[in-house]
């Protein structure tokens, strides 16, 4: 069935690091396909909150739903579950470096539950198509640009068709130019209906693809749909 509830729901949530208190009483929505980005200073909650959502950090007050499932409480068990939904990115890209590009996707396909070897290998190419890598199959991490690494890294993200990308950082280690061009590929993958949430430092970028902003700051969250704010020149 299909459903037109947002992907992720945030209700008077509280993030903690360990006993800390990081962010308080956090309200947003992310919709179907949309496209936010989630800045910050470093130590302002960003991370904390990414890992909330993906319930590598528990929620201890407040309520959270991401892609249909509840987070307060989550059981160990549902934890893979949610993971199914989304993508996750991380800034050091997380390849294995002793395994080929094909055998670093090939990982996930497995451990998330493909069992078919034909559609395995049509979905790996087209994951690795869609990202603009369709001859990297038997390189090694090593082999390939911090850009294309982290290329393989998106397509590693969509495999499973995630209903939301949760980006920590996706350029940090990344130039300028390729920057920009991790972010295009972003947006293609938006707007062909995958919700994408990325939390940058790089101002530029934002300057150059304006869309919706959540910031954190002084424990709170700012939500630039709800509450207009000037980004600062940098986070």
């Amino acid at each position: 069935m299909f459903s037109t509830d947002p992907v992720i729901r945030v209700k008077d949530a509280h993030i903690f690091q360990d006993h800390n208190t990081v962010l308080a009483n956090i309200n947003f929505e992310i919709e179907k396909g949309e496209f936010v980005f989630l800045v910050g200073r470093t130590g302002s909650g960003k991370s904390s909150l990414l890992k909330t959502l993906y319930a590598d950090l528990p929620l201890r007050l407040g309520d959270i739903s991401v892609a249909g499932f509840t987070i307060r409480g989550i059981k160990s068990s549902q934890v893979p579950l949610l993971r199914r939904k989304l993508g996750i990115i991380f800034q050091d890209f997380q390849l294995f470096s002793d395994r080929t590009v094909a055998d670093n996707l090939l990982f996930v396909m497995k451990a998330t539950g493909w069992r078919d070897n034909a559609k395995i290998k049509a979905r790996l190419s087209e994951v690795l198509m869609q990202v603009g890598l369709g001859s990297v199959e038997k390189k090694m991490p090593h082999q390939l640009s911090g850009g294309e690494q982290q290329r393989v890294v998106i397509a590693r993200a969509m495999i499973n068709e995630p209903v939301i990308l949760i980006a920590d950082e996706p350029t940090g280690n990344l130039d300028p130019e390729v920057s920009y061009g991790i972010l295009k590929l972003f947006q293609q993958i938006n707007k062909s209906g995958t919700a994408v949430l990325m939390a940058t430092h790089d101002y530029g970028l934002i300057k150059k693809f304006p869309s919706r902003v959540l910031k954190c700051e002084d424990g709170k969250v700012i939500d630039s749909a709800k509450e207009p704010f000037e980004l600062a020149t940098e986070y």
